[in-house]
């Protein structure tokens, strides 16, 4: 049987005749969404995304664990309060140390030896013997008063004008001012056997103790300021785990999302870092306000010794160190109390 050709016209069916449908025509293929291939499409963000969205979680914990802060003000600033309390006194003491160690290290004559030669030394024996001090070598420096300058120094003295009035000749001996480069016990004590010294004035005793009194004060303020670090961090940790127990449901839902435990615990760490900084700033303001109060007294107790001193403060780089130390304190208090809430609660079941 022949196949009519395309152009051929149909034969008409008879009337009531069923015609059957004609089927439909196949549907064109789908292209795939987009124009590249699938195995691009699955590969994972670049480092320059990645990196971007670091930035962006960071930057919103950062702003988001500032506004909490800046929400509670009162419970802020005695949160903040307690910290710097804490961090004051033993940067304070500390501070305070270090200003004694000035003040008795700019008293050159408490260092020196001084050297009363016999009053029938003349100026060439007492520069010989000078010459002879400078060629040991604990010796680091010797200086001759001469009679004639020990007397003018008298005369500047109101007490003892008048009587130097009446003096016929000076009856002041020579002096050397010798500077040693340890204690100066063995030099004393070799100038107390030198037929042309007549006394030997060797404070060294008196630089001993202070010595130790200084050592000792040094060790007890690393003592104390190990001891307040820990309540600072005590304090931010409690102050945490209360906010940590606020948002319990929160942290909840976060875990049944699949959150990671550093995206969970980020926001609190800014915010125990924001307490640091705010301690250590309230510090460095309560001890400048304590040093402006004490520097009066202190200038008219120096004065009154004869010489002059002036509170110094930590400087720039102390007060950037003391910053920066407060802030960690702060960071890792918080960081300490979101890793013990995270070790205890993992996702379950809501």
């Amino acid at each position: 049987m022949s196949t009519p050709p395309p152009d051929a016209p149909r034969p008409t069916p008879p009337p009531g005749a069923q015609v059957p449908a004609p089927s439909p025509a196949p549907a064109p293929p789908v292209k795939p969404a987009g124009n590249k291939p699938a195995a691009e499409r699955s590969k994972s963000p670049g480092l320059g995304a990645r990196l971007r969205a670091w930035r962006d979680q960071h930057l919103w914990s950062l702003v988001s664990s500032l506004g909490r802060v800046a929400n509670r003000p009162f419970a802020t600033l005695m949160t903040i309060g307690v910290m710097a309390v804490a961090l004051a006194l033993p940067l304070g003491l500390g501070l305070g140390l270090a200003n004694l160690e000035r003040l008795s290290g700019s008293v050159q004559e408490s260092r020196d030896v001084s050297l009363f030669l016999d009053a029938e030394v003349g100026a060439a024996q007492a520069g010989t013997l000078a010459d002879e001090l400078r060629r040991r070598a604990d010796v680091a420096k010797v200086t001759i008063k001469t009679p004639a300058q020990g007397l003018e120094e008298f005369r500047q003295m109101s007490e003892l004008a008048g009587a130097l009035a009446i003096l016929g000749e000076n009856p002041l001996p020579s002096v050397l001012l010798v500077t040693p480069r340890d204690d100066g016990a063995a030099l004393a004590e070799a100038m107390r056997h030198e037929p042309r010294v007549e006394l030997v004035q060797h404070d060294a005793a008196w630089r001993r103790r202070l010595s130790a009194w200084l050592a000792f004060g040094a060790q007890f303020t690393w003592v104390l300021a190990a001891l307040f670090g820990l309540g600072v961090l005590l304090v931010v940790g409690n102050t945490v785990r209360l906010d940590i127990g606020n948002r319990r449901d929160e942290i909840a839902v976060l875990q049944q999302l699949g959150a990671t435990d550093g995206f969970i615990r980020r926001p609190f760490i800014y915010l125990g870092a924001w307490y640091g900084l705010g301690a250590g700033a309230l510090a460095l303001g309560l001890l400048a306000i304590a040093a402006a109060l004490l520097q009066p007294t202190l200038s008219a107790l120096v004065a009154s010794y004869g010489s002059d001193f002036a509170w110094r403060s930590p400087g720039l780089r102390g007060v950037a160190a003391v910053l920066a130390l407060a802030t960690g304190l702060g960071w890792f208090g918080a960081w300490l109390a979101c890793g013990h809430h995270l070790r205890q609660t993992r996702p379950t079941d809501l």
